[in-house]
C-alpha cells in the first residue's frame, strides 16, 4: 500500500511512498502532542513571526512549489503560481491579524471582571483534497497553528510530493519539531487518528461521502469537526443582468482549475430570452482555451487530476444528454483530458443538474418567469455559494437573504478570500474557514469571571 504520485499529463509515475506502520503512526500521534505542548507555550507574537517566515519561504521558492503542484495534479503553471501567491497572502494576513482576532474579549457585567479568552484545543487533524494541494492545507493549518494548536495532515493520496513540500516549508521556516506533521496513512488509519486520545478536533475538505463518514466518527468520539464539502453553485443571470459580464464570470467560475473546484459555477441559469446569445458568447470564449503540457506558459487548461475523474464527468454528461440535454461544444475526452464542454437544456433530474460535476463542463438551464429562475437556482442539496448577475443591486441584496448558501456574490464569481469567512450549509458541510471565524473554530472559548 502506498501513496503514488502520477503526472496527469504524461501519465508517468513521479514517486511513491509507503504508508506508515502502526508503530510509526502511534509515535507520530505522541510526537504531535509533545509538539503541541512546545508550540502553545510560544508567545503569539513569536507564532506570528514564524508564519511570516513561512510566507517568505513560499514566496522565495514560488517556482519550485508551483512546479510540484503542476506535475502532481495537472493545473497550468500560471494557476499553480497563483495558488502559491494566495498562500503567501493568507499567511501574511493571519500573521498580521491573529493578535486582534485572539485578543481576550472583555464584557461588562456586575462582576469585577468578565472576559472571554481563546485557548488552543490541542492536536487538530486535517484531511485535505488534491485540487488545490497547497492552498487547502494552508487555509486550514495557518489559523489553526496561530491559535496555538499543533497540526497533523493526511493529504490526498495523489499529491504526496506536495504534502512533503508543505512540511518542508514549515521546517525551513523554523517551526518547532512536530508542530506541523504530514502523514502517509490509509483511510482506515485515519479512523485511528480521529479516535486517538491526542487528537481533539478534525477538519475535512472533501466529498459529501467523506464528510458523512468523518462526521460520524467525530460525533462518536465527541470531537468537533469542520466540514468543507462539495458544491453545485449556480450562476444566476437575472433578466436585467449584463450578458457579457455573465459570460465572463461563467468562464472564470466554471473553467478555472479545469473546473475542479467545489465553488465552481456548475449550473448556469439564464433567462429564456437571453439563452441563445448567452450560449453563443460562451462558446466563443470557451473555444479560446489552449490545451497542452501544463508546464508550458501558453497552456491555459490542463488535464483533470486523474483518469477516473474524467470518466465520471463523461458519464454525467452522456447520461444528461440521453435525458434531453443538448451538446453545444466539446464533449470528448482522452485519458485525463476532458475538452471544455457546454451543454444546455439541463433540467432537474439530470446528473448535470443534481450532482456535483467536477471538471470543465458548463451546464446551462433557462427559465421564463423570474420566480421559476429563483426556484432553479435554489433547487440543490448543496449550499456553498451562488453568483447573482444583475444591475439592480438593492434588489439582489434583498434576494441574497433567500438563499441557503454560505456565500452570495453579486456580479462576481464565488471565490475564497482570507478576509471573509468561507463554508457552506446542507450537503456542503458546516463550520467556517478563513477570517476571524476561521481562527476561532479550533479554540476553547473560555469564560473568565472574577
Amino acid at each position: 500500500m502506498a501513496f503514488i504520485s502520477i503526472n496527469p499529463f504524461t501519465e508517468k509515475e513521479n514517486a511513491r511512498f509507503s504508508y506508515l506502520n502502526s508503530e510509526a503512526l502511534d509515535d507520530s500521534l505522541e510526537d504531535a502532542w509533545k509538539g503541541f505542548k512546545v508550540w502553545r507555550k510560544l508567545p503569539l507574537k513569536e507564532r506570528c513571526r514564524k508564519i511570516h517566515r513561512l510566507a517568505n519561504e513560499l514566496e522565495q521558492n514560488r517556482e519550485a512549489y508551483a512546479i510540484s503542484i503542476t506535475t502532481e495534479m495537472g493545473k497550468p503553471i500560471f494557476e499553480a503560481r497563483a495558488e502559491i501567491d494566495k498562500c503567501v497572502w493568507l499567511a501574511r494576513y493571519y500573521a498580521d491579524m491573529a493578535p486582534k482576532f485572539l485578543e481576550p474579549k472583555h464584557i461588562h457585567t456586575d462582576s469585577v471582571a468578565s472576559y472571554v479568552q481563546y485557548d488552543p484545543l490541542g492536536v487538530v487533524f486535517g484531511i485535505m483534497p488534491w485540487n488545490y494541494p497547497f492552498w487547502q492545507v494552508l487555509r486550514f493549518a495557518v489559523p489553526t497553528l496561530l491559535a496555538g494548536n499543533s497540526v497533523l495532515v493526511k493529504h490526498a493520496p495523489s499529491v504526496p510530493m506536495c504534502s512533503l513540500a508543505i512540511e518542508e516549508a514549515f521546517d525551513n521556516s523554523g517551526f518547532p519539531k512536530h508542530a506541523f506533521t504530514q502523514l502517509f496513512i490509509s483511510e482506515e488509519q485515519a479512523k485511528t487518528v480521529i479516535e486517538s486520545k491526542q487528537v481533539r478536533a478534525i477538519s475535512l475538505t472533501g466529498s459529501e461521502a467523506a464528510g458523512r463518514s468523518v462526521a460520524a466518527l467525530a460525533g462518536a468520539a465527541l470531537k468537533k469537526c469542520v466540514l468543507e464539502l462539495g458544491g453545485s453553485n449556480a450562476l444566476f443571470l437575472l433578466p436585467d443582468g449584463d450578458v457579457d459580464l455573465a459570460v465572463k464570470l461563467a468562464i472564470q467560475g466554471r473553467f478555472g482549475n479545469a473546473g475542479q473546484s467545489c465553488i465552481a459555477a456548475k449550473r448556469l441559469i439564464v433567462p429564456e430570452a437571453q439563452k441563445e446569445v448567452f450560449i453563443k458568447k460562451l462558446i466563443k470564449e470557451a473555444q479560446g482555451f489552449i490545451y497542452g503540457n501544463p508546464l508550458n506558459e501558453k497552456t491555459t487548461i490542463g488535464p483533470l487530476a486523474r483518469k477516473d475523474l474524467a470518466k465520471t464527468l463523461d458519464d454525467q454528461m452522456k447520461t444528461s444528454i440521453q435525458m434531453g440535454a443538448t451538446l453545444h461544444l466539446g464533449g470528448k475526452r482522452k485519458g485525463g483530458f476532458f475538452e471544455p464542454t457546454i451543454i444546455a437544456d439541463v433540467t432537474p433530474g439530470m446528473p448535470a443538474f443534481d450532482e456535483e460535476t467536477f471538471g470543465p463542463l458548463a451546464c446551462v438551464s433557462s427559465y421564463g418567469e423570474l420566480k421559476e429562475g429563483l426556484k432553479l437556482a435554489k433547487q440543490t442539496k448543496y449550499g456553498l455559494g451562488i453568483t447573482l448577475v444583475t444591475k439592480d443591486i438593492p434588489k439582489a441584496r434583498q434576494m441574497a437573504k433567500k438563499f441557503e448558501d454560505g456565500a452570495v456574490f453579486i456580479n462576481q464569481w464565488v471565490k475564497s478570500d482570507p478576509r471573509l469567512p468561507f463554508g457552506g450549509q446542507k450537503s456542503s458541510g458546516y463550520g467556517r474557514e478563513l477570517a476571524e471565524e476561521g481562527i476561532k473554530e479550533f479554540v476553547n472559548i473560555k469564560t473568565i469571571r472574577v
